[in-house]
């Protein structure tokens, strides 16, 4: 293991347990932005460019600023007197370390681990661009209009509630 994988590693360990323990949402959500950023820069530590930049673009970019602004919008602001951290902290904690031994186990002790990979196949961010933009054009403009009606659709249901509190 490298210097570079070990700070990266704890950069998305800390950012997810962050997300998983705080009380406040819009720290949660920025916390669960920090561990996405960690894992889109382990991908492009491996070589993994297009995985990498898609993680930047799709989660960092859109999925976690669309979640602090619903919040945002939506949520009214908690009592200053509140505390930071769950009080049910060390019982996330030991399911966390569950999950993880089970999983652990399950994975070291698989098959599937046991087998040669095949080589994969060189595709260049380029060129998977490319067939972005002539091939799969339509399905592409189909997800944005998706997305972008969502975002209407939240500001429409924020605004509704704003007005009601009047």
């Amino acid at each position: 293991m490298t210097v570079s994988f070990l700070i990266l590693a704890v950069l998305t360990v800390a950012g997810t347990a962050a997300a998983m323990g705080l009380r406040n949402a819009v720290h949660c959500v920025l916390a669960l932005t920090m561990g996405f950023a960690g894992v889109a820069a382990l991908y492009l530590q491996l070589g993994a460019q297009f995985v990498g930049l898609a993680q930047i673009m799709v989660y960092v970019g859109a999925v976690a600023i669309l979640a602090v602004f619903a919040i945002m919008m939506t949520h009214s602001p908690e009592s200053a007197n509140s505390p930071v951290f769950s009080s049910q902290w060390s019982w996330g904690c030991i399911v966390a370390a569950a999950v993880f031994a089970v999983l652990a186990r399950a994975i070291c002790s698989s098959a599937a681990s046991a087998h040669v990979q095949p080589p994969q196949p060189d595709a260049t961010v380029q060129q998977i661009g490319d067939a972005l933009m002539h091939r799969y054009v339509l399905p592409l403009e189909i997800m944005g209009l998706l997305l972008t009606a969502a975002l209407i659709g939240a500001v429409v249901i924020a605004m509704d509630r704003r007005e009601e509190m009047k």
